[in-house]
């Protein structure tokens, strides 16, 4: 496995400063935003320059990149709203294309018009779902002309909340480019350690194959995001049963400030 880190987790918008921070804080790979290169994180263009400057910054870190962010919401109610966020990711996958970046990261969505990321009591309706799945067709269209994964991460909000509905997804679809990303701290809200352990593993089991990148957050027992290592989350467990399963993909960090970062990465590598 390749340890990183979501690229946001440092100020700046300059990619080689983000990339070295990255470096400097003992991470080999990084989950990039464009935002750390001075763009919308969903942009509407990628100005030509951008692509080199992002390429050169990799390249004198020394840091590759395994996934771009582009995260809109595809359960949006309003049509016109998941419409925009279509365009806008083709133009992720796009420029993922280009910087031969092999995945691209999505949020399968809400009906909470004003938080892709919140609950909301319609998510799990049939027209909730269908409006995703209608999405996810366009952006797979898309990400298979590129030749570009998709990443589709279950999460309590959204409309996909599990591995089982992820895995339902993926057979829906029929595409090879559809792959899970599996963070163990956003299969559950509120467990005790050894509930968390059982949720997890029952995750890899279903997931087993499919995952493309696994995600290092933790969750406190109240329900609150932790970092990595101080919360429920059993991370020697997670990394023994991701590498049962076969997985040699990233295991990439995020929900942690700056200053964290060295201890996360010296904690995670000694289970690597």
């Amino acid at each position: 496995m390749r340890l990183g880190i979501f690229a946001k987790t440092f100020a700046g918008t300059e990619p080689a400063a983000v990339l070295k921070a990255v470096r400097q804080a003992g991470y080999e790979t990084t989950q990039f935003n464009l935002a750390c290169a001075g763009l919308p994180s969903m942009p509407d263009a990628v100005p030509d320059a951008a692509i080199p400057a992002i390429r050169a910054a990799a390249r004198s870190s020394g840091i590759s990149l395994a996934a771009l962010s582009g995260t809109y919401n595809m359960a949006h109610p309003d049509k016109a709203v998941r419409d925009d966020g279509l365009r806008r990711l083709a133009v992720v996958i796009g420029t993922a294309a280009a910087l031969d970046i092999p995945l691209v990261t999505l949020c399968t969505g809400s009906r909470n018009a004003a938080d892709q990321w919140a609950y909301h009591p319609e998510n799990a309706t049939p027209a909730a779902w269908s409006d995703m799945a209608a999405e996810m067709e366009k952006a797979l269209a898309l990400a298979e002309e590129a030749g570009v994964d998709l990443g589709i991460e279950p999460e309590q909000a959204n409309i996909v909340t599990s591995a089982k509905d992820a895995t339902r997804l993926m057979a829906d679809m029929g595409s090879k480019h559809l792959k899970v990303v599996l963070d163990p701290a956003n299969l559950f809200e509120h467990a005790t350690a050894d509930e968390a352990r059982a949720i997890v593993a029952a995750a890899i089991d279903e997931a087993a194959g499919h995952i493309t990148m696994a995600h290092a957050k933790d969750r406190f027992a109240d329900g609150r995001f932790a970092t990595a290592g101080r919360g429920v989350v059993d991370f020697p467990d997670f990394v023994g049963r991701l590498k049962a399963a076969g997985f040699d993909g990233s295991l990439v960090t995020h929900g942690l400030a700056a200053e964290e970062a060295p201890g996360v990465a010296a904690f995670l590598r000694g289970l690597l």
